[in-house]
């Protein structure tokens, strides 16, 4: 009790206390709690709620802008709510601008010269085959909004070529899906299948690197990485915005949401279809999107906030 000082003081060691007696260690978030109490304290001295102004203050900060923070307030305010208060409790996975793993969403010149790039991928000695492999790859992980991973390690009985039909196994909670493949997409890939069958032997793996194993992840984000920097050829790497291949996914749902909202749809409705399509176990991971598109999406008809914040009371979406 006597290391923290804000006015969440008791109910922080009260907190840690009661996580210690159920089996989890002593220090689990500790380190985050301490930082984030002092931060209360020097901040907000008279907040005895913790209320979205704080924990998004907090999550901004400097001391807060991390995974390890954002998992270590959303614990805290789990635990307020099982004591029965009211807190806010930040969208899992949150990450502001501060933290190098924020959410960049690319407009459409900035896909299409991305795209142009990485059809311009090279084969090499070492890797012979990743001018095939790579445009399909993160086309597939563009179109059917798949994590990184999903697509790297997606295995060939997984791919109905008759169908467009994609069975996703590897995935975040362990949470199996099924996607579909627009036309387009089906043609291309129907097209790299018969190339692979030729350079990648029995590999198991869809995009095989030439060990034929599935591409590390490092791998693939260095090619990534590569591409947009020659998109962007009049732009120092100093301003030239941090991208990861997991953008293309938080492109896809953007463009969704954006295209839902030109025809008028009811986001009410589809935003659970959306949800289901991309695998996310809780709607607010899929909510978190909201907060990433302009303007018109927060003012949209077509969304009822106040049901959503009854549904999901620990996400606000009326900024």
């Amino acid at each position: 009790m006597n290391d923290f000082k804000s006015a969440f003081a008791l109910r922080i060691a009260e907190m840690l206390e009661f996580r210690e007696a159920i089996g989890y260690r002593a220090d689990t978030h500790k380190a985050y709690l301490l930082r984030f109490d002092e931060f209360c304290h020097d901040r907000y001295p008279s907040a005895t709620e913790l209320t979205e102004k704080v924990a998004f203050a907090w999550a901004d900060s400097e001391q807060g802008c991390s995974v390890g923070a954002n998992q270590a307030i959303r614990a805290f305010g789990d635990y307020l709510r099982s004591m029965g208060e009211n807190p806010y409790i930040l969208p899992e996975g949150y990450s502001s601008k501060k933290s190098g793993f924020s959410a960049y969403i690319f407009t459409d010149s900035e896909l299409a010269a991305l795209f142009r790039e990485i059809d311009r991928i090279a084969s090499n000695a070492a890797n012979p085959y990743i001018d095939i492999i790579a445009p399909v790859m993160f086309r597939l992980t563009y179109t059917c909004g798949l994590r990184p991973n999903e697509s790297r390690e997606l295995l060939c009985e997984h791919v109905n070529l008759g169908t467009g039909e994609i069975f996703i196994t590897h995935t975040k909670k362990q949470r199996e899906r099924m996607v579909v493949m627009s036309d387009d997409m089906l043609e291309r890939v129907r097209k790299y299948d018969e190339q692979r069958r030729l350079f990648a032997g029995d590999s198991l793996w869809f995009f095989p690197n030439p060990q034929g194993m599935p591409y590390s992840s490092a791998a693939i984000d260095r090619l990534f990485k590569s591409c947009w920097s020659s998109a962007n050829p009049g732009i120092s790497k100093s301003e030239l915005p941090s991208v990861r291949v997991y953008d293309l996914r938080h492109r896809f749902a953007s463009a969704c949401l954006n295209r839902w909202l030109d025809q008028k749809r009811d986001l009410m409705v589809m935003l659970p279809y959306l949800r289901a399509y991309m695998g996310h176990l809780r709607m607010d991971d899929t909510l978190y999107y909201v907060h990433l598109l302009p303007e018109k999406i927060s003012k949209s008809p077509g969304i009822d906030w106040d049901a959503l914040d009854s549904v999901l009371p620990e996400v606000s979406l009326s900024e």
